[in-house]
């Protein structure tokens, strides 16, 4: 790492200063050449100690393009980035951008056959993945898999293997192709690419089937989280450590585009540990760290908290289906966050749709995910695609410049999430105060119906966590005989804690509807989280089915 960011340092002198001059970018490229004017020496990149400035990171984005396209890459390409969050993922990012790409981003935890699927699915002919990450060849885990599209594997961190480029040959490759043709011809390339151009394709299975690809432009993803930088404050003198994933959403665009509107300072941390975050954030002087709840829980929990001063952290965004007020207030009061906003959005929405605003109540900041963003409209609608009333439980639908413009390659699949008035149908259940504040419920595919009744486990996770000894909690329907289905919740508890199943389903007969009230409360030492953060359900459902049948065993 530090030799790559040291090679940039020098390559740069060697390059011409050619900016784009553009008042409001409409690109990510747009973004990458504006910041480097207007930031230039300023730290970009900051990792392991070594940094790379705004002008410097501009250069080895060209560097890359030139490298790929030396290689034969050309304009409407698709490359694959199938790595953790660290600086050359960045510079591969922006470097396909560069020279006209589209970038298809993997998530970390995906195994062979899932990527497999994904490049095959997108026809990407560049793949950027690192030789291992956490015990796992990614190179392996590709091993016989039938990939006629892909011409090119670029190897992140690691020597080349056979049938794969190191990354230290792109470079040279791209220092090669500039001295040739010079680096006018690369930065003219970079300039081709447009405000309507596909930017990024992000796959998600969405609710449910085979993962679809969303379609995302430059000019959606820029405007909307340009909105988010001036609703959250962020500054130039922010230093974010970016712990979401930088193939999703969180990561890449509230992320990465994010500091390059405004000029923060990037740390990247490949993977979440508690304590190295902690530290970090005191080494570091981190002033920005967006996470899922269960990040914020996590260290509010944590027995060495104390030892940590924090004082440099202001600003936090997060959001989820369940956010307790008294994990906003902790926040706080505890941490001394200054700046705590909530906010809500999907693939499909560009990563964003509504946002809490500075100065709301700690109340609205936990229980809604704020108000649409402008230019976006956001309604809950019933099974008839009327809307509800205010307070009413409905489908969440999204309608504005941020919606998606569709599935790759799947016309079927866009026709039903985007209805003929431009509506984009989220599958999730929320419901609006008479400000416009937006509460998420559940999702459609999670609610579950007990004895005739609507169960809504973000619903009831919400009340579990009111409970002094609860960290954590996920709930799941599981089938039943007589009730159709009952609730079972997986409940982590604080390390000092003596609460037992029995005193906790009798505080939660008292606290919330019968029909409520989880069946089976299953104690556990932590949920199983994906790499966003977020609960793995189909895992619990797995979890749920042991341990009906041990428990069947010892009858």
């Amino acid at each position: 790492m530090t030799e790559t960011l040291d090679y940039f340092r020098v390559v740069s002198l060697n390059l011409g200063n050619h900016n784009v001059l553009n008042s409001r970018p409409e690109t990510t490229v747009e973004l990458l050449f504006h910041a480097a004017e207007h930031f230039g020496d300023r730290t970009f990149i900051e990792e392991n100690g070594v940094s790379l400035s705004f002008a410097d990171f501009k250069q080895a984005c060209l560097c890359i393009a030139a490298g790929l396209r030396a290689d034969g890459f050309q304009p409407g390409d698709r490359a694959a980035l199938w790595a953790p969050n660290l600086s050359e993922w960045v510079m591969a990012a922006f470097g396909i951008h560069c020279a006209g790409g589209q970038l298809v981003t993997l998530n970390t935890r995906y195994k062979g056959e899932e990527a497999a699927s994904i490049l095959a699915d997108s026809a990407a002919n560049t793949l950027f993945l690192v030789g291992e990450f956490l015990g796992v060849s990614y190179p392996d885990m590709l091993s016989g898999a039938d990939l006629p599209h892909l011409k090119r594997r670029i190897i992140i961190g690691g020597a080349a293997e056979p049938n794969t480029m190191g990354w230290s040959d792109l470079v040279a490759a791209g220092d090669q192709w500039i001295a040739a043709h010079g680096s006018a011809a690369i930065e003219a390339v970079a300039r081709t690419v447009a405000s309507d151009d596909i930017s990024d394709i992000m796959f998600t299975s969405g609710t449910t089937g085979r993962a679809k690809g969303v379609l995302t432009s430059h000019g959606q993803n820029v405007r909307a989280f340009r909105l988010f930088t001036e609703i959250l404050g962020l500054e130039s003198s922010d230093r974010y450590l970016i712990i979401n994933p930088f193939f999703h959403s969180f990561g890449f665009k509230a992320g990465l585009l994010a500091c390059l509107i405004t000029g923060c300072t990037v740390l990247p941390e490949p993977v979440f540990d508690v304590d190295a975050i902690l530290a970090r954030i005191d080494r570091d002087a981190v002033t920005v760290m967006p996470g899922p709840p269960t990040i914020f829980q996590s260290i509010l929990a944590h027995p060495n908290r104390d030892k940590y001063s924090l004082a440099s952290l202001t600003k936090c965004t997060t959001g989820a289906a369940v956010i307790p007020t008294e994990l906003i207030v902790a926040m706080r009061d505890e941490l001394k966050i200054d700046t705590i906003i909530t906010a809500y959005g999907l693939s499909e929405s560009s990563g964003l749709a509504t946002m809490c605003r500075q100065g709301d109540a700690p109340e609205i900041i936990a229980r809604s995910s704020g108000r649409p963003i402008p230019g976006v409209e956001v309604r809950c609608i019933d099974a008839n695609g009327n809307p509800v009333a205010t307070g009413e439980q409905g489908e969440i639908v999204v309608r504005g410049f941020n919606v998606m413009r569709g599935y790759l390659d799947n016309p079927a699949a866009t026709a039903e999430a985007i209805d003929p008035d431009g509506w984009l149908h989220t599958g999730d259940i929320g419901r609006m105060d008479a400000e416009g504040n937006l509460t998420i419920t559940d999702r459609l595919k999670d609610m579950y119906i007990s004895g005739g009744f609507n169960c809504y486990p973000a619903e009831i996770e919400s009340h579990l966590l009111k409970h002094p000894d609860v960290v954590q909690c996920a709930v799941i329907g599981q089938p039943d005989p007589r009730m159709g289905e009952v609730g079972c919740a997986f409940v982590v508890l604080t390390e000092v804690a003596q609460t037992t199943e029995a005193e906790l389903h009798a505080w939660a007969r008292e606290s919330m509807a019968n029909f409520k009230v989880p069946r089976t409360l299953i104690m556990v030492d932590a949920l199983p989280l994906n790499a966003s953060g977020k609960v793995i359900k189909p895992t619990l459902r797995q979890w749920a089915l042991s341990y009906v049948k041990t428990k069947q065993e010892m009858v």
